[in-house]
């Protein structure tokens, strides 16, 4: 395990490991298919599904961010989880994930649920006799995720993993909102860290991907067999185009969460925002343990519009410098409306017990000046105000 700090491991790993031309940079290796050195002797790359050099290099390098053991790099964030689920669930057996977890993650569960493959439970994390309840039913694995999608609820990653672990379940912790810079999942407790690599890893809105980072060697190897034979690895493109958004993860993120602090205090004084939801703020639910397992409160953050669903259309419309777009986690600054958007295969039903309501707005605040921006969403408010 490497003994250097984050922004270290993510701009040296790989870096000199060429022995052909000795560039600095390693080079794509596009290559479908590697030689076997002789008969029946079978090299550490055969063929570009079960492994690559390029995908290789992103996987330790997220692994040593996460104080992990091993990872899977996959195409997708959805196809992380789902690679997971299918490595480790069968047709009886349970898994607890968030109610309020990202749709894309509700929507997988609950149709594979549906068609038989596992059951699912989707439950208040942060409620604690609704999560003693669901525990008690001894769930396979448990999914976390912290802070939550959209609403940025903080679940006490430590307290969790020892109930589940008390039960023999397994944890993994979604940490694509704060990446390894600011929360280490496995060093609290848990036996997976997922990410969607789509988002801050990569952080250029120009890549998709994924990852499953684990605790253990042995669980490492169960994900990669799998992956393998569901075809659910990354690119090597991809691997290395996303390895070079990763070099800059430790200053992206500082800059990403000091503009955030900066516009949520502009939206704390605007008559026209309701519920500010972010666990900087002290009157947030989760405030006290993100303060005990997070070195960084990030740049996610929501909060509910005060004006009419016409307003908010408005104001959202009226927006320049905010891209009105799903992800989040790039260099660019965009705006979601959850309901409508990155959640809207939940239902009404299960929409309303996460939560999400029509007026909540979500922001991922990005890499531009803090000032234009805050100047952009006074602009927007002013022109909302306008159309009664």
């Amino acid at each position: 395990m490497s003994t250097h700090k984050p922004a270290t491991i993510a701009v040296r790993t790989g870096i000199e490991s060429d022995t052909q031309h000795h560039a600095v940079v390693p080079p794509i290796y596009l290559s479908t298919n590697y030689g076997f050195p002789a008969f029946g002797e079978v090299p550490k790359y055969d063929y570009t599904r079960s492994g690559n050099p390029n995908r290789g290099l992103l996987e330790q390098t997220l692994f040593e961010l996460e104080s992990g053991k091993g990872a899977v790099i996959t195409n997708c964030g959805t196809s992380a989880l789902n690679l997971w689920a299918t490595a480790f669930l069968g047709p009886d057996d349970l898994i607890v994930a968030p109610h309020d977890c990202y749709g894309g993650s509700y929507r997988l569960f609950n149709t594979r649920a549906q068609k038989g493959d596992f059951k699912v439970l989707f439950v208040d994390q942060s409620d604690p006799s609704a999560l003693t309840e669901a525990l008690a039913q001894k769930p396979k694995l448990v999914l976390v995720e912290t802070p939550s999608n959209p609403l940025v609820r903080v679940v006490d990653i430590a307290a969790l993993c020892e109930q589940a672990h008390a039960v023999d379940a397994l944890v993994a912790v979604d940490n694509t909102f704060l990446t390894p810079v600011f929360q280490k999942p496995l060093e609290l407790g848990a036996d997976f860290v997922i990410h969607s690599t789509t988002k801050y890893i990569n952080g250029h809105s120009d890549v998709i991907g994924g990852v499953v980072i684990t605790k253990t060697e042995q669980h490492a190897e169960e994900l990669a067999w799998w992956g393998n034979c569901i075809g659910a690895t990354g690119t090597p493109f991809d691997s290395y185009m996303t390895l070079r958004g990763l070099r800059t993860l430790g200053a992206r993120m500082r800059v990403h969460e000091e503009s955030s602090r900066e516009i949520l205090s502009y939206l704390q004084n605007h008559q026209s925002v309701g519920t500010i939801y972010h666990p900087s703020l002290p009157e947030h639910p989760g405030h006290a343990i993100a303060l005990k397992q997070q070195s960084g409160f990030g740049s996610m953050l929501s909060f509910e519009f005060a004006g009419s669903f016409e307003q908010l259309k408005t104001f959202v419309s009226a927006l320049k410098l905010f891209s009105l777009a799903e992800s989040l986690g790039g260099v660019e600054s965009l705006i979601c409306h959850p309901a409508s958007m990155t959640h809207r295969a939940m239902g009404e039903a299960a929409l309303a017990e996460a939560g999400v309501s029509q007026q909540l707005l979500r922001l991922s605040v990005g890499l531009e000046d803090v000032q234009d921006l805050i100047s952009d969403l006074e602009q927007a408010f002013n022109v909302a105000a306008e159309d009664n």
